[in-house]
């Protein structure tokens, strides 16, 4: 491959290809929609990750519009979402509490070393690399995830009163006492410690607060339902906060988002200690793995369904330019939404002119309408997001799971229960080991039949390997799979048994490698023996079907000169038509 081929810069304004001038007006209203979707939302997961709001909506303006400009997807919406959220505040837990200054300084400079790596990632170009995490894998920790913030937002609904205030001091001792003992003996980030926590705070909880983060959630799933073009997290947070502002709800103690900074987001880097980037690596590279892959499959799900190519390293280059650029302006973490694609997509959006009319939207609200966000209640947004998250838990797809493929079930909720007990860092690596060793429990034991000519001549009949070869001598037999560490010593241990317990003594031994693509060095070492074996036996060995990969490395290899050159033949029939040549049957 060349330079110049390895090596392209990625082509501007290609995901604005979809845009005409006969539908600017959709675009319009497409963006405007989208603006009122990402608003409470963003505010929302800022406030998972424990960052303040304003972290939130700035991802809405400068990363936004990046990816816009210089993404190829036409309909991916890059935004805050629920599982970057979970992610990133369990990568800050460990560098500062929320509401420490520090927290957003450490969040920032995660944004810029996540950036980098997808910058690394696209100059490589290693957007192949979504191919390695299976969708079961993907799935049940994404579900894992849903789970672990819904339940952080139900506490939040709940808005329980301090413990002081609870008459029963005695149950509230002893729950602390089970929530510091089950935080220690787990050693995790706490979700079943979140539990213990939420059952504790439901006796003090917050009336009024509960009402408004029940109502929030209410309203954006009814509104879903039966209008589904109208904005229902706009329409919950405005009536809400009407609501809370008319009945002086404050006085009750239903907490409020309050002040927010007006104006755009400022130059900034972040200062913390060079040894701070080195610490955050592993979780950057886990938010990195994640994004990549639910990024990719939903980018590649898009292009599929509406017809146009879109380069996954150009995804992951204009990935990289918005979260440097955000660390750089004090903006969260931004990656790729599916809520907020799939309702692009359903308001009739075909280009990313909506994105960039809602970045301008959001500058002009935090240009001249930030004071009015502050009376924003707690409790709807919370609410808000409690009903985004239920989309990540995908119990239809766990459901089809267990009735298409069990293993693949277990796979998905093993990696979602990892979230839950381990955490979402180590969650990653446990989903990483379980997507190879399913890849290669599946490749050790490939398909192998025995192939018999059907009575007429005209094809193969493939059988299972346990069936009696052919009486007349020869034995036809294909392997499914690529010959090496994995699945070498059960290709041994088969050929040797289909041999030895022949009822007709095996005189040809024929290797469909039609599927044997490649051949590793133990698969080199074992095959070896396999046809000194075979030769000692007296079984002339013949290959069929092989392409001229697989001829090039058994010359490599030094095989082809036990086999014998004039032993590969093109197809079975070729095989079978020499063996009655010689044998004059």
């Amino acid at each position: 491959m060349s330079a110049a081929r390895a090596f392209q810069w990625p082509t501007m304004f290609s995901g604005l290809r979809g845009f005409t001038w006969a539908n600017f007006p959709r675009q319009i209203s497409a963006g405007i929609t989208l603006a009122a979707l990402i608003i409470p939302l963003n505010i929302g997961y800022a406030q998972v990750a424990g960052l303040p709001p304003a972290v939130g909506l700035y991802a809405a303006i400068i990363p936004l519009a990046a990816v816009a400009l210089l993404t190829s997807s036409r309909h991916l919406v890059t935004s805050p979402d629920a599982s970057m959220a979970g992610l990133v505040g369990a990568t800050l837990v460990t560098f500062a509490a929320p509401g420490d200054p520090m927290r957003v300084q450490y969040a920032l400079a995660l944004a810029i070393l996540c950036g980098l790596i997808f910058l690394v990632f696209w100059l490589f170009r290693l957007a192949f690399l979504a191919n390695f995490l299976s969708r079961a894998v993907l799935l049940g920790f994404i579900s894992g995830l849903g789970v672990e913030v819904f339940t952080n937002q139900a506490r939040k609904i709940l808005a329980a009163a301090p413990h002081g205030a609870d008459a029963a001091a005695g149950v509230v001792g002893a729950a602390e006492r089970l929530k510091e003992a089950m935080a220690s003996s787990l050693q995790t980030e706490g979700y079943f410690v979140e539990v213990v926590a939420l059952f504790d705070s439901i006796p003090r909880a917050n009336l009024y607060s509960v009402a408004i983060g029940v109502g929030a959630f209410l309203i954006v799933r009814l509104l879903k339902r039966y209008a589904p073009r109208v904005p229902g997290a706009l329409v919950a947070l405005v009536l809400l906060t009407l609501v809370v502002a008319v009945f002086d709800l404050a006085a009750k103690s239903v907490g409020v988002l309050g002040s927010i900074p007006s104006g755009l987001p400022g130059l900034t880097l972040p200062s913390i200690p060079a040894s701070g980037y080195v610490r955050l690596l592993p979780g950057a590279l886990a938010i990195v793995a994640i994004l990549l892959c639910e990024g990719l499959l939903l980018v590649r799900s898009y292009s599929s369904k509406h017809g146009y190519k879109a380069d996954g390293n150009q995804v992951l280059f204009a990935y990289g330019v918005a979260n440097v650029a955000a660390g750089f302006t004090g903006s969260f973490l931004t990656g790729n939404s599916a809520s907020r694609s799939a309702a692009m997509e359903a308001s009739g959006a075909r280009s990313q002119a909506p994105s960039l009319v809602a970045a301008a939207t959001v500058t002009l609200v935090m240009l001249f309408f930030a004071d009015m966000l502050a009376y924003l209640p707690s409790a709807a947004l919370a609410g808000i997001v409690a009903n985004a998250v239920l989309s990540l838990i995908e119990v239809r797809e766990l459901r089809e799971l267990w009735h298409m493929r069990r293993s693949e079930f277990w796979v998905a909720a093993v990696c979602l229960l990892s979230v839950l007990v381990f955490g979402p860092l180590r969650a990653v690596i446990i989903a990483f080991l379980f997507a190879t060793i399913d890849l290669l429990r599946r490749a050790a034991r490939p398909d192998t039949w025995v192939l018999r000519e059907a009575p007429d001549g005209s094809h193969f009949v493939p059988q299972e390997t346990g069936h009696a070869p052919d009486p007349s001598g020869v034995l036809i037999y294909r392997f499914g799979a690529p010959l090496y560490f994995a699945n070498a010593t059960s290709f041994q241990e088969e050929v040797e048994k289909l041999v030895t317990q022949a009822a007709t003594p095996v005189k040809w031994f024929v290797l469909d490698s039609e599927a044997m693509v490649d051949i590793d060095i133990t698969g080199e070492e074992v095959l070896h023996q396999v046809l000194t074996w075979l030769a000692k036996r007296g079984v002339t060995v013949a290959v069929s079907r092989a392409n001229q990969s697989t001829v090039a490395l058994l010359t490599h290899y030094h095989l082809l000169e036990l086999i014998g050159k004039d032993r590969i033949y093109p197809t079975n029939r070729h095989a079978i038509a020499a063996f009655r040549r010689e044998t004059g049957q």
